[in-house]
């Protein structure tokens, strides 16, 4: 079996509590990437949960990073959250025309779901089916309803990863459902009490 590669990184990059802990003490916010990326491989961009990049945001963030750097870039908590998969075909074709501004440096994107968004295989199935193949997407369900036999499988017709969720408080399904594997460590004890 041939091996892969692991990607080792953090949910975000800007963190007040990280200075002189992890980044040099007054070390600028426009520098943070760059030293972050001297260390890790990889980084989940928060940023685009809460507001839509624009392209140069992206653009910048490509050209601070280095050639075998990967972005985790968090869909857009409209389409999560509020719209909960349904009609949200423009919102995400907004949300995927700017993350493409990575180039190569796009790796999976992470879909998380509120506690309360229970299963829904209709409403997930006419989601995956506006994906394009091109790209990687990872889901991570927060309601215990999505552990089931068929959400699994339908993730696995689309090649969507499963997120593995180290948490106290959600799901701990450890479902492989695609050719790659995302795993989140929240806090096993108590819920993002660590110093990350």
């Amino acid at each position: 079996m041939p091996q892969g590669k692991l990607y080792i990184g953090t949910s975000g990059w800007v963190y007040g509590h990280w200075e002189g802990i992890f980044y040099p003490e007054n070390l600028a916010s426009k520098d943070k990437l760059k030293y972050f990326s001297q260390h890790f491989k990889t980084a989940e961009i928060n940023y685009s949960f809460y507001h839509l990049p624009r392209p140069s945001t992206y653009q910048n963030w490509h050209s601070q990073t280095p050639a075998d750097f990967i972005f985790a870039a968090k869909a857009s908590r409209f389409i999560t959250h509020i719209k909960r998969l349904g009609g949200v075909k423009e919102a995400w074709q907004q949300f995927i025309e700017n993350a493409l501004y990575l180039k190569e440096k796009l790796g999976p994107i992470l879909f998380q779901f509120p506690p309360s968004f229970r299963i829904d295989l209709k409403r997930l199935e006419s989601f995956l089916k506006i994906l394009s193949k091109n790209y990687r997407y990872v889901f991570e369900f927060r309601h215990k309803s999505w552990c089931d036999k068929k959400v699994y499988n339908l993730l696995k017709k689309y090649n969507v990863a499963w997120v593995i969720a180290d948490s106290p408080s959600y799901p701990k399904a450890e479902a492989i459902t695609a050719d790659f594997i995302y795993i989140r460590m929240h806090g096993s004890k108590v819920l993002f009490a660590s110093k990350y």
